[in-house]
């Protein structure tokens, strides 16, 4: 049974990533559009308050866990569209293991995740930044915000579920801006407002940058938010998960 699903699941992530080989422009601005906001911070806007030491080392951590929640729009999209096209439906009536379609929908997401982390992480060592925590730390600082993104990925994944709708993930892809601007990608929360500061320090994704600059061996990172990183997708997942294999399986054959 686990072969036919990850089968299954396979099958489905192929046509994911079909449409990547169609919709070629939708698949460079994902990819650009971090940049984007990597070059403007770091070199128009500027920014760093309550930073200590080079702001690029500070910016380009927090921008790789920022774009771990940008970009779900793309996948509400394609799970919306299948939804009103009808074409889940059809997927539904075959012999296919329960939550597949997800499945796949999700693995082409975290590949092209990974792809965009590649990508910014390349536009930050031009930059100028540097990870200094050696190989191992690297690999886990990747691994931090992959779960980051898998746990972000199955919150949209049930919100376009309840949405059913292409024309109203808009409406629900906007809930993403205030928790992706109201972390600590751009700013130290001790320079914040005792109220915001402290929102801040416990928004998810703040503690993923956290993280991640500590494992960077950059300013900004602090020993001791490695199990908060951890802690906080998983816990999202697992309220998320079930909930969205749970409302699509009672989507109407």
């Amino acid at each position: 049974m686990t072969a036919c699903a990850l089968t299954d699941s396979w099958t489905m992530t192929r046509r994911e990533l079909a449409r990547w080989a169609r919709q070629p422009v939708t698949v460079v601005v994902n990819l650009v559009f971090p940049v984007m906001l990597l070059l403007m911070f770091g070199h128009l806007v500027g920014g760093g308050r309550g930073v200590s030491g080079d702001y690029v080392d500070y910016l380009v951590p927090g921008m790789l866990a920022l774009t771990m929640a940008f970009g779900l729009e793309g996948t509400m999209i394609a799970v919306t569209r299948d939804l009103d096209k009808g074409v889940i439906d059809r997927f539904r009536s075959l012999p296919m293991a329960d939550g597949a379609v997800l499945v796949g929908r999700s693995a082409a997401d975290m590949l092209q995740s990974a792809a965009g982390l590649v990508v910014l992480t390349a536009v930050g060592y031009a930059l100028g930044w540097r990870a200094h925590g050696g190989a191992g730390a690297f690999l886990g600082a990747m691994g931090l915000l992959l779960l980051l993104r898998f746990a972000m990925l199955w919150i949209g994944i049930f919100l376009a579920l309840v949405a059913g709708k292409p024309e109203l993930v808009q409406a629900v892809q906007i809930l993403v801006w205030p928790v992706g601007f109201l972390s600590n990608a751009f700013a130290a929360p001790d320079s914040m407002p005792g109220w915001l500061g402290t929102a801040v320090e416990w928004n998810p994704m703040s503690q993923t940058a956290t993280a991640v600059r500590d494992l960077f061996d950059g300013p900004g990172g602090e020993p001791g938010h490695l199990w908060a990183a951890v802690a906080w997708p998983l816990a999202l997942l697992a309220v998320f998960f079930p909930l969205a294999v749970r409302g699509f399986a009672r989507l109407s054959r």
